[in-house]
């Protein structure tokens, strides 16, 4: 049986789930020096086959997909898609093919590493020359899978939507459990990053949902998300929307007193934007200098896209009051990949990781 403090709240059954990750994460101190100790939430340990936040929304998501009778599922988004990798890795594991529709991005050192491994396990591949292709891309590929008589899930980027915003609507109970247990004291903020936005909405309901049930505080925390992807993808206005959707759903499936609405949401809620710098995947000299930091206080490695711009924005939120830091990229050892891994793959995707190889040398 799943131990999830989410399905605690519904009837058995009511919420298709499979288990991929190794709940619950641990809650770290960091010793940040004059600045104050930061908590830390280690989802980047969320699994030792391929951690951080994509394995809690992919738990819904996955188990929604083979809930429709589904045997392909495909991931969306850029070509270091943490998403796209936590998919091809996870989705065998529970009888799911994976498949990948990828846009480029700007290169870096962890986005080359991201799709070597991507490609390492040859999903279904769709490359695409950028980002505005994608809602056709998608369109197409189900209809030929459908030609091709395979019954394939599409999923957004990042997975945001109500189902995969429930991952992290437990996350937030999960949390709420440690500081009952003594793990951590309250935290009067939360700092994550948000990119496609699906993590943020299910924190930021889960939070509430916790304060209703009476579980680590009585008001909630505030969430503070720091921006890696630009306006409007990251507008205050789509992340409480998503969070409202959710809380929706959940009311169908567990009771309308959780069927909060988006001015109660809105108000737990501030989006970031100072970190974001010349935008998604851009390093920030804000990002490697917390990259240093973590390296020397915690113990572990950031990347420059998502999580290190999410740090400096929480090392910038130290005061008094407690801050916690919620750690979104894996940390886990990726599979070793050689060059005969990734040539087989769409020209567009080898030019990629030979022009980013050349930068890196």
């Amino acid at each position: 049986m799943i131990e999830r403090p989410l399905l605690e709240l519904a009837p058995d059954g009511a919420i298709p789930w499979v288990e991929l990750g190794d709940f619950p994460t641990p809650v770290e101190q960091v010793d940040l020096g004059r600045r104050g100790p930061l908590w830390v939430k280690r989802d980047d340990l969320s699994s030792p086959v391929y951690g951080g936040n994509k394995v809690r929304t992919l738990e819904t998501l996955f188990g929604a997909a083979k809930d429709a009778g589904a045997t392909r599922i495909y991931s969306t988004g850029a070509f270091g898609s943490n998403h796209a990798t936590a998919t091809v890795l996870h989705a065998p594991r529970v009888g799911l093919e994976p498949g990948v529709i990828l846009f480029p991005q700007p290169e870096s050192a962890a986005a080359v590493e991201n799709l070597r491994v991507i490609l390492k396990s040859r999903p279904e591949t769709v490359s695409m020359p950028h980002w505005s292709f994608l809602p056709l891309s998608m369109l197409w590929t189900e209809r030929r899978d459908a030609r091709r008589g395979v019954r394939a899930s599409l999923m957004v980027p990042g997975g945001a939507t109500e189902v995969g915003a429930l991952g992290y609507v437990s996350a937030a109970l999960e949390l709420a459990r440690q500081v009952d247990e003594g793990a951590l004291p309250a935290p009067a903020r939360i700092v994550i990053g948000v990119g496609s936005t699906c993590t943020s909405a299910g924190l930021l309901l889960g939070l509430r949902v916790a304060a209703e049930l009476g579980l680590g505080w009585t008001e909630p925390p505030r969430v503070v998300s720091a921006r890696v992807t630009p306006w409007p993808v990251t507008s205050h206005l789509r992340i409480v929307g998503l969070a409202a959707r959710t809380a929706a759903r959940l009311a169908t499936l567990a009771g309308d007193r959780f069927a909060f609405d988006r001015r109660a949401l809105g108000a737990g809620l501030e989006v970031d934007g100072r970190w974001l710098g010349g935008g998604y995947g851009e390093p920030t000299a804000e990002g490697r200098a917390a990259i240093r930091t973590f390296r020397e206080r915690a113990g572990f490695e950031l990347d420059t896209t998502y999580s290190a711009k999410a740090a400096a924005c929480a090392i910038d939120r130290l005061d008094a009051r407690p801050t916690l830091f919620w750690s979104t990229k894996s940390t886990a050892p990726l599979p070793e990949v050689t060059e005969a891994d990734w040539r087989w793959a769409p020209r567009r995707m080898t030019k990629w990781i030979e022009r980013a190889q050349r930068l890196e040398a």
